[in-house]
């Protein structure tokens, strides 16, 4: 009865592995921008002269969107084995251990709109196995430290409220073979003193650097549905 319930789960086991090979080929990512800084920023991220890439800008511009998509693109081609999804915590001191579930329940009120657009390319089964494996990984900036991602597309969103000390730490994890995307809106950022990426921002602005970039959104390149813009317009928000 022992072997034929081992048996069984061993068979399951084999029915349930996820074929990478198999979904890296179908469902090829075609990314459409729908303004000039969109391509702009699509095209710097698919640059691979280009190492770490900056998007700018408030809500609605498509930076965590367009960074996803080519993100997925990568890993289908094969020029990179794992995405990283990473931003600060919710709450200050990145405490999110009194929290119930595991790190990816713990962090997927902050992560859904990222597999929103994961779930455009890749049905639940397959997520879920990728995450099993470690080809997505979800982690917390706090979670990063000591670690260097190779081959790996990282995307470090919200990171309007990050520490300079955060910020340096993530932004020496990016190893061979791997390329950044930094987003933020540095208008919702309620961290006035020690901001890592208002700091930095600054400092790449006084400097012409090979393998960083910037690309910086306004209220005009905001994409949304017709209904919604109209109403930001009566909130005097567009």
């Amino acid at each position: 009865m022992g072997a034929k319930r081992a048996s069984r789960k061993r068979q399951n086991s084999v029915n349930n592995v996820v074929e990478f090979d198999k979904f890296k080929s179908k469902n090829q990512v075609q990314i459409l921008p729908r303004n000039k800084n969109q391509e702009t920023y699509m095209l710097k991220l698919l640059d691979r002269e280009k190492d770490i890439i900056f998007g700018i800008g408030p809500a609605g511009t498509g930076k965590t969107l367009i960074a996803v998509q080519v993100a997925v693109k990568l890993f289908k081609e094969g020029q990179i084995d794992k995405i990283i999804i990473t931003r600060p915590a919710v709450s200050v001191d990145e405490d999110l251990g009194f929290l119930p579930g595991t790190l990816e329940q713990k962090m997927a009120p902050w992560t859904r709109p990222i597999f929103d657009v994961l779930r455009e390319y890749f049905n639940a089964r397959e997520i879920s196995g990728m995450i099993d494996e470690g080809i997505i990984e979800i982690s917390p900036l706090a979670y990063m430290r000591g670690r260097t991602f190779k081959k790996s597309f990282i995307l470090a969103d919200e990171m309007q409220n990050a520490t300079q000390g955060q910020m340096k730490m993530l932004l020496t994890r990016i190893g061979v073979g791997s390329q950044m995307a930094v987003t933020g809106d540095l208008a919702q950022a309620d961290r006035s003193r020690d901001n890592g990426l208002v700091k930095f921002v600054e400092c790449l602005n006084q400097r012409q650097l090979s393998r960083l970039d910037i690309v910086r959104f306004a209220k005009g390149d905001i994409e949304r549905h017709d209904a919604v813009k109209e109403v930001l317009e009566i909130y005097g928000d567009i």
